[in-house]
């Protein structure tokens, strides 16, 4: 009954000790445990006793469990366990075991008490994973610190820091000697001056220089320091020291990269520009500068064709710009004119290529134009002279087939008389052969000279045209001819106004006026008044001389081909040569212009002259 009595009342007293521990048996069962130790496991007090630490604690660190069976062998164990608790949170505890002995020295079991550490274990846990994550980010960002004691002159710098000098683990550095590693010139001269402001004026500092290390290397840094003070003075400098040497030398790479683009994009002799997806400019070179008449490249910035160039050409440049932005198919080579807002035009060689980002996505477009203006006005040229080289040869051929027919035929002429006049006898005939062969002469002479005027017309290059009053020409003409128009009862409807002018080779125009005119007055139908009506017309770059009569008039279908061919004639008139028209044909072209001619058979003829205006190419 005492032994009973003395059992309840150890069992009470360690029910109520402070800290938190529990008697197991051989069996890990729970004999005796404080309330601190039931609370500690989060357990209930009805169902500890007799139960086996093992149903009683779940998830149990194995090795603390463990632990037990070293104490039944007399085997003191202490350590750190964890458990996971009712509410399922993680908990740490520091234990300590030892063996349980009764009176007679046998060991019966085990005695644990812990302490619950979870909250200090927490913390400490956390302070070496953030201590981790700083020597990481330290090691990956090459970022070291530095602490510079001004009471014990104490200059300390981390591993980083030693490492990023190139100086052993066991170097101690002085403020002297960190200056001295910063090259000579501008960075050790700065440092110093920032050094020396922090520790007597309190001014932080962060600034990229230059080191040389201690194995001789340059290296780029970035130092920055924050003075602490004490009753307003400074007493200490805290900073960090980071590597960003290849930062720095990528970023110098990149700039002397950008500059070399720069220039060459600058001096080529191209327009180059890059737009955005609103096909806003965002970059320009020298040429597009120059073309859109601006010497800041910010003046483009920004702006969009709508505000540079005609609203129309805008519109088509926009929409090249959102095609090839949706396809991603370049426009190359591609010939376009650009009208600006002062109405003047340039030919342009454009490709519009597809900015990409790095998915692959259109953020804008890259242009380049090369003006071609200058080309296309030599092209022009060409084909001109390509067509009127094959003009100019078709006349020569033309020329020399005439030629060669109408001298063949006067020599064949001449040598059937000459050998009619060897064997003739008769007198009388011989006098009749001369004076066929005289006339033959004659004839000759006449052509000649009708082919030596259309050399002329032909070869004279650089006529001069000059400012001539239609009508004062008109009636210099007309006096000319008054005796054949007076004869012939010739009515001149002049609709001309006398201000008129026209430009022409003085000579030229006479002979066109005095052709015209006289193929009118001998082209007259014979049964009306013969009418000539001079009229004057404008067009962009002519002024269009018109003569019109309501003679005999010309079968066109037939004959308007042949119209002004050297030797046509198209009526049975005695004095029809079939040179006036040619002639007239070859001045006018001379000049630049052209004659066409409309007629109606029995009615009459129209020839329109067309003279190049002044300022006309």
């Amino acid at each position: 009954m005492l032994k009973e009595t003395k059992s309840v009342a150890y069992s009470y007293l360690i029910k109520q000790l402070p800290s938190a521990t529990v008697y197991l048996n051989t069996n890990f069962e729970v004999v005796h445990a404080s309330d601190n130790w039931i609370k500690t496991f989060d357990l209930c007090k009805t169902n500890v006793f007799g139960k086996r630490l093992h149903k009683l604690v779940k998830h149990a660190n194995k090795k603390w469990l463990q632990s037990l069976d070293n104490c039944l062998l007399g085997q003191r164990q202490e350590g750190l366990a964890s458990f996971i608790d009712n509410q399922g949170n993680e908990k740490w505890l520091e234990y300590t075991h030892l063996p349980w002995y009764d009176e007679g020295e046998n060991i019966v079991g085990v005695i644990m008490q812990v302490d619950d550490v979870s909250e200090s274990y927490g913390d400490q846990m956390e302070i070496e994973r953030l201590q981790t994550l700083l020597q990481s980010q330290s090691e990956i960002a090459k970022v070291g610190s530095w602490e510079y004691d001004l009471v014990t002159e104490k200059l300390t710098w981390c591993q980083m820091t030693k490492a990023i000098h190139e100086v052993p683990k066991d170097y101690d550095p002085s403020i002297e000697a960190g200056i001295q590693f910063y090259k000579q010139g501008h960075s050790r001269n700065t440092i110093a001056m920032l050094v020396h402001k922090a520790l007597v004026e309190g001014v932080a500092f962060r600034e990229k220089l230059q080191i040389i290390t201690a194995g001789g290397r340059e290296k780029w840094v970035l130092a920055a320091g924050k003075p602490f003070l004490k009753n307003g003075k400074v007493t200490r400098l805290i900073g960090t020291f980071q590597d960003i040497d290849e930062q720095v030398k990528s970023e110098i790479k990149t700039k002397e990269s950008e500059k070399l683009l720069n220039t060459l994009v600058d001096n080529l002799p191209l327009n180059v520009y890059v737009k955005d997806k609103e096909s806003r400019k965002i970059l320009v070179n020298k040429a597009e500068c120059d073309y859109l008449g601006v010497h800041d490249k910010e003046e483009l910035i920004g702006k969009s064709d709508f505000d540079l160039y005609d609203k129309n050409i805008a519109e088509i440049s926009r929409n090249e710009d959102i095609e090839v932005m949706r396809t991603l198919v370049p426009i190359i080579g591609k010939e376009t004119v650009s009208i600006k807002k002062d109405e003047t035009a340039t030919t342009f060689l454009t490709s519009k290529i597809p900015l990409l980002d790095i998915n692959g996505n259109a953020t804008g477009i890259i242009g380049l134009s090369m003006d071609i203006s200058h080309l296309k006005e030599k092209e022009n040229e060409l084909r001109n002279l390509i067509n009127v080289t094959a003009v100019q040869n078709k006349k020569l051929i033309n020329f020399a087939h005439i030629v060669s027919h109408n001298l063949r035929s006067h020599t064949a002429n001449f040598s059937m008389l000459l050998n009619f006049l060897v064997q003739e006898k008769d007198e009388a005939e011989k006098q009749r052969i001369v004076d066929m062969l005289t006339n033959a002469s004659d004839n000759l002479m006449q052509t000649l000279e009708d082919l030596n005027e259309v050399v002329s017309i032909s070869t004279n290059v650089n006529v001069e045209r000059k400012r001539l009053n239609v009508n004062q020409q008109l009636a210099k003409i007309e006096q000319n001819l008054s005796a054949l128009l007076k004869e012939h009862g010739v009515e001149i409807v002049n609709e001309i106004h006398d201000s008129t002018v026209i430009w022409s080779v003085p000579a030229y125009f006479d002979s066109i006026l005095l052709n015209l005119i006289t193929n009118a007055v001998k082209y007259r139908h014979p049964k009306r008044k013969p009418v000539i009506r001079f009229s004057v017309s404008k067009r962009k770059d002519y002024t269009i001389f018109s003569i019109e009569d309501n003679g005999l008039g010309i079968d066109m279908a037939k004959n308007g081909e042949k119209l002004f061919g050297m030797y046509k004639t198209f009526h049975d008139n005695n004095d029809s040569r079939g040179i006036g028209l040619y002639i007239t044909k070859n001045q006018v072209e001379a000049m630049g212009g052209d004659i066409r001619a409309t007629s109606e058979l029995n009615k009459g003829t129209t020839f329109n002259v067309f003279f190049k205006n002044e300022d006309s190419k």
